[in-house]
């Protein structure tokens, strides 16, 4: 990219500015909105650099998961401006945060003091129990990914894109090589299991222990050796290094770093409560800019201290039709909007036509059965699981009703409810709502009928990976390659990637 007038213009409008940050993966540059005259920072990735990716459906999951990330409101998440294609990159545009990233943060003021680590750990709680309720998992967490400000408050990064690239970043390499961040990764997520909140909470220890310490708890000289200790070793108590911890923050540590996700805490709600008695109580601030412990010493003082307080802007909501509006106008409206990929609008417009609609037609008419198919597949699609999930089992249960617990619309609506399940952090749950269709699909004969069995198979073998059971992890995906690669054909993607599962099984194993 040449300098001045020659820079390089994304999407007709950002213009890049200094390279920031580079990976495998992409670039992050700071930028210039040309439109709105202001400093923002874009991230460019690159489909062709991830390895077994579908371009296409890469692009996909990419604008999905950046939607999704949109709808979380937290001032402790950086914004999202803007995504999309350009050329042969994805980017995204977000705000740009002035301050140091936390691990630059942690090799200046090394050893970091107790109180700055406490105050770190209860902001991050804040924001991962807002971006949990969604839900999302971040499944990248880690010091590089979080800006420290000026002010001393905290703004993470990144969310939603490890989720895009799932497959990729949270499994190992056939050369044994995890590609993302093998320090911060919880078992389940670095042996290719389930991920949900826990496994966010997981990586949080990571942090904290490396704040408090100086180092992450597993380290190593090779990937796999770091894999192996995460899974097996137990993390040296922090009190060890630095005695003047107080017991129950090394407690909290420990117990957010157990290698079993139900023994970690419930939620970031949670790890918050324990942290609130042990944050500074409100008095001046030292002064010093990038202060995490500043927020609660003088909570939203002005930083530095003058005052400036923007407009408010009010912000635009998304039409609702009218009880009385004509359901079929609204369903057009509903087509065009996601024939537009406007499906958070979509979404809410389906959502209020339906008492309209059932009023019009009653409950159990063609009609509304129609219009709650759309609503649950388009909530689904724009990642609100939780909304989706009371849906599904309705409609599952009417189609039961009438039709009998083997119809396949029913099975196929109880399927995607333990999507949802799963996708909620909830793996118990989906683990037994798969199992208990897994027969309803192995006793048909139908070539659609025998994938979509092999594919519960493959979920429950990664959901008792992400609860912690290897050996039956291990046993249900070895009898699964060799049905799979009956059905599939040995060379296709499906068994290969069940057959590395297995190799990087047997290698911790080994």
């Amino acid at each position: 990219m040449a300098a001045g007038t020659d820079r390089r213009v994304v999407a007709g409008r950002y213009e890049l500015a200094t390279l920031i940050g580079q990976g495998g993966m992409g670039q992050v540059w700071t930028a210039y909105d040309q439109r709105l005259d202001r400093r923002v920072a874009v991230k460019l990735l690159r489909p062709d650099k991830v390895a077994g990716a579908e371009a296409d459906e890469l692009r996909r999951r990419f604008v999905r998961e950046c939607r999704v990330t949109a709808q979380v409101d937290h001032p402790g998440l950086v914004t999202v401006h803007d995504a999309g294609s350009d050329d042969d990159d994805l980017y995204l545009v977000m705000q740009y945060v002035d301050g140091a990233d936390l691990g630059d943060h942690l090799a200046e003021h090394a050893p970091y003091p107790w109180q700055w680590a406490v105050a770190v750990a209860a902001q991050l709680c804040a924001v991962l129990s807002a971006v949990h309720a969604v839900p999302i998992v971040h499944r990248d967490l880690k010091p590089r990914n979080v800006m420290v400000r000026q002010d001393g408050t905290l703004t993470i990064l990144d969310l939603g894109i490890a989720s895009v690239m799932d497959t990729d970043t949270t499994r190992l390499t056939h050369t044994g090589s995890p590609i993302g961040s093998p320090s911060y990764m919880a078992p389940e997520q670095a042996m290719g299991g389930a991920v949900g909140p826990y496994t966010d909470l997981y990586a949080l220890g990571v942090l904290l222990h490396e704040l408090l310490s100086g180092d992450v708890p597993f380290a190593g000289s090779t990937a796999l050796g770091v894999l192996h200790r995460h899974l097996y070793e137990p993390p040296l108590p922090v009190r060890r290094l630095r005695p003047e911890v107080p017991e129950p923050v090394e407690s909290l540590v420990l117990r957010l770093l157990a290698k079993d996700p139900q023994h970690r805490p419930a939620s970031a709600q949670d790890v918050y409560e324990d942290l609130v008695p042990l944050l500074p109580a409100r008095s001046a601030p030292s002064g010093r800019p990038l202060d995490p412990t500043r927020p609660f010493l003088r909570p939203h003082a002005p930083w530095p201290d003058r005052a400036t307080t923007p407009a408010a802007t009010p912000q635009a909501q998304p039409p609702r039709p009218g009880h009385g509006q004509d359901v079929a106008r609204a369903v057009d409206e509903v087509k065009r909007l996601l024939g537009e990929g406007r499906i958070t609008q979509a979404v809410d417009v389906l959502g209020s036509i339906l008492p309209a609609a059932a009023a019009q037609h009653g409950e159990h008419s063609p009609v509304v059965r129609t219009l709650r198919k759309q609503y649950a597949a388009t909530l689904m699609d724009d990642g609100q699981y939780r909304r989706a999930l009371p849906e599904l089992r309705r409609l599952a249960d009417q189609r039961a009703a009438e039709s009998g617990h083997a119809d396949p619309q029913s099975l196929q609506f109880r399927y995607e409810a333990a999507q949802c399940l799963e996708q909620l952090g909830e793996p118990a749950a989906a683990l037994a709502e798969y199992r208990a269709l897994l027969p309803y699909y192995e006793n048909q004969y139908a070539t659609d009928d025998i994938r979509q069995s092999l594919e519960i198979r493959r979920r429950i073998g990664h959901l008792l990976l992400a609860l912690g059971d290897r050996s039956a992890a291990h046993d249900t995906l070895a009898r699964l390659v060799l049905d799979a690669e009956r059905v599939h054909g040995i060379g296709h993607p499906f068994p290969a990637e069940i057959r590395r599962t297995l190799q990087w099984l047997g290698q911790v194993r080994g």
